[in-house]
C-alpha cells in the first residue's frame, strides 16, 4: 500500500523546523526522524499526515559529547553511533547496552535515540533505560528549551509530555561512570521489540548497593520504575538471596488490571516474565560489579 499524498520539507536547523510546525499547525504533521516506525505506519494506512518535516540532517541534534558531569546525546544519535562512542558506554552503561538490543544492524544504523523515545512505544527497548537512567528530555519550543524529567515524560501508550509544537533535541544523562548497568529482555520472536525488557543502573561501593533505578518496559502502556525492587536493594551487599528477593517485588506498586495483555503474553504472563527478567538483570549487574571488584 503506497501512503497518501503529502507535502514534504527539509528542516536543516532547529528554527527552521520549529518554524515548519508553527506554519503547519493547523495540519496533520508528522517529524521524520529515523523513519523505522512512522513509514510502516503510513504503508500500511495507519498514519496519513498531510505534512511531513525531516529533521534527520540538522546536524545539532547528532553526535554524543561529555559537559561536565552529563552526556549529552543529540536526538538524531542514530543507534549505531551511540555504540560506536566510548564516552556512552563510559557514562551512561544502562542506557547504552538497551540500544544494543535494539533491531538489527541495519535497524541500529537508520533509527534514532530521540525518535525512539519521542514514539513512546511501550515495546520498545529505551524507555525502561531511559527511567534506569534518570535522564532529562530537552525539547524545543516556540518559548525556547524545557528540560523534562524523564519520570514525567512518558504517559501512556505512544504519549509523552512533548507539545505539539515543539520537537526532542537532545538527551541528558547524569555520569554514571562509577556506576554498573545492564539490560535483560524477553524478545518477541516475530519482531525482536521486548515483550517485557528491564533495565538496571546500580550505584556500589564494594559490593553494597548505595542507590539503584531499575526501569520496565512491555509491562504497562508507558515505561515504569520498578520501585519495589529499588527499595530492597538499597543498602544491601548483592548475593543470590537479595536479588530473588529484590526481583521477588518486581510487580509491586504497579497496577496489575492494566498490565498489557496481547497475543505476545497474556499479563499474568507478563508479571511472571517482569520478575524472571529483573532477576537476570540484577544477576548481570552482580557479575559486573564483581569483575569491578576483582580489578579494584
Amino acid at each position: 500500500m503506497f501512503p497518501d499524498d503529502l507535502d514534504y520539507y527539509e528542516a536543516s536547523t532547529v528554527e527552521e523546523a520549529l518554524e515548519l510546525l508553527e506554519e503547519h499547525a493547523m495540519a496533520e504533521t508528522e517529524l521524520l526522524a529515523g523513519g523505522h516506525s512512522l513509514l510502516p505506519a503510513m504503508k500500511s494506512g495507519l498514519s496519513s499526515p498531510d505534512v511531513l518535516i525531516d529533521i534527520g540532517e540538522i546536524d545539532p541534534m547528532h553526535g554524543v559529547s561529555v559537559e561536565g558531569e552529563t552526556l549529552s546525546i543529540g536526538a538524531m544519535t542514530r543507534y549505531s553511533d551511540l555504540l560506536d562512542a566510548d564516552a556512552a558506554h563510559e557514562h551512561a552503561p544502562a542506557l547504552t547496552e538497551a540500544v544494543s538490543h535494539v533491531g538489527d544492524t541495519q535497524v541500529r544504523n537508520r533509527g534514532t535515540v530521540g525518535g525512539n523515545l519521542a514514539h513512546a512505544d511501550p515495546a520498545s527497548d529505551l524507555p525502561g533505560a531511559a527511567l534506569a537512567s534518570d535522564a532529562t528530555l530537552v525539547a524545543a519550543g516556540p518559548n525556547g528549551e524545557r528540560k523534562i524529567p524523564v519520570d514525567e515524560f512518558f504517559f501512556g501508550m505512544y504519549a509523552t509530555a512533548l507539545d505539539p509544537d515543539e520537537l526532542l533535541v537532545r538527551i541528558e544523562v547524569p555520569s554514571a561512570a562509577d556506576s554498573v548497568g545492564a539490560y535483560a529482555k524477553k524478545a518477541s520472536p516475530s519482531s525482536g521489540y521486548a515483550v517485557v525488557g528491564v533495565s538496571a543502573l546500580l550505584d556500589t561501593d564494594g559490593g553494597t548497593v548505595r542507590s539503584a533505578r531499575i526501569g520496565a518496559n512491555g509491562v504497562l502502556d508507558h515505561g515504569v520504575r520498578l520501585e519495589g525492587v529499588e527499595d530492597e536493594l538499597d543498602g544491601v551487599t548483592l548475593d543470590d538471596e537479595r536479588i530473588e528477593a529484590a526481583a521477588a517485588r518486581a510487580s509491586e506498586g504497579l497496577d496489575t488490571d492494566l498490565l498489557m495483555d496481547d497475543l505476545q503474553a497474556s499479563a499474568e504472563f507478563r508479571e511472571h516474565l517482569l520478575e524472571v527478567y529483573t532477576k537476570r538483570a540484577l544477576e548481570k549487574t552482580s557479575e559486573r560489579v564483581g569483575t569491578l571488584a576483582a580489578a579494584d
